[in-house]
């Protein structure tokens, strides 16, 4: 009965495997994709350091790099060690987990710790108002990100995601680009919160305002593209057909 039960949940996620089943995410790739993020994790911290945070005012400052620094050492570390195939093949879960982690912050958190020390640069803005607009950047980012997930969840429930629905045939076809919508949506709401800082503040540079727009753009469709990460790894934990190495 068990079985029967798990065998009829597993058709909910079958359209998640096509990733899984091309390849794109094996192990293997996943382990070579690790080697070149580890380096290109450094020097995007490299260049966080010594370009962003150099003359920026951020009451945050010291908090945020630190607490950057330790997260993306201990990223790099669990990088180089599962990219070694006798680690990752005894613990792809886990491998998949950090592989979820290091593409967050190679491409989401950096770019959105970027842009955010390079507002506190260009404006005039108070401490007090650039906490407001960190916490209000972040409440934003929070919201995308459950929004995004429940409506996820209702489609799992529904059925879209079983082999030969709808969803599926176009997810084949169109992969990420369901996406783009929510990422223009994010992309409105954060123009609005950086025209209420410019208003408020001034802005020193103008054209500084084309990387602070991508950086909070990267890290909006980072959230957007989080939830199905997530659902992948909940299948490679209850399902054995979404592992390459089962006993």
């Amino acid at each position: 009965m068990n079985n029967t039960k798990q065998i009829e949940d597993q058709r909910n996620y079958a359209a998640l495997r096509k990733p899984l089943e091309s390849g794109r995410q094996s192990p293997q790739n996943l382990a070579g994709n690790m080697v070149l993020a580890a380096v290109l994790q450094g020097g995007l911290y490299a260049l966080e350091y010594y370009v962003f945070a150099y003359a920026t005012d951020h009451p945050w400052k010291r908090q945020i790099l630190t607490g950057h620094f330790w997260f993306t050492a201990i990223l790099i570390a669990l990088s180089l060690i599962y990219s070694l195939p006798v680690v990752y093949r005894r613990s792809e879960k886990v491998q998949y987990l950090v592989s979820i982690l290091v593409s967050q912050n190679l491409f989401g958190i950096t770019f959105y710790i970027c842009a955010l020390l390079l507002i506190a640069e260009e404006t005039d803005s108070s401490a007090e108002s650039m906490i407001t607009f960190t916490w209000m950047s972040l409440t934003f980012g929070l919201l995308v990100f459950l929004l995004v997930f429940a409506k996820f969840i209702r489609k799992i429930r529904r059925g879209d995601y079983r082999e030969g629905s709808r969803q599926a045939a176009m997810r084949e076809k169109f992969e990420y680009k369901s996406y783009l919508p929510g990422a223009t949506a994010a992309g409105l709401g954060i123009f609005f919160i950086l025209q209420y800082v410019i208003r408020q503040n001034g802005w020193k540079d103008f054209d500084s305002l084309v990387f602070v727009l991508i950086g909070f753009g990267l890290f909006y469709v980072m959230l957007f593209v989080l939830p199905e990460q997530l659902v992948i790894l909940y299948c490679k934990f209850r399902f054995k057909s979404f592992n390459y190495y089962t006993k």
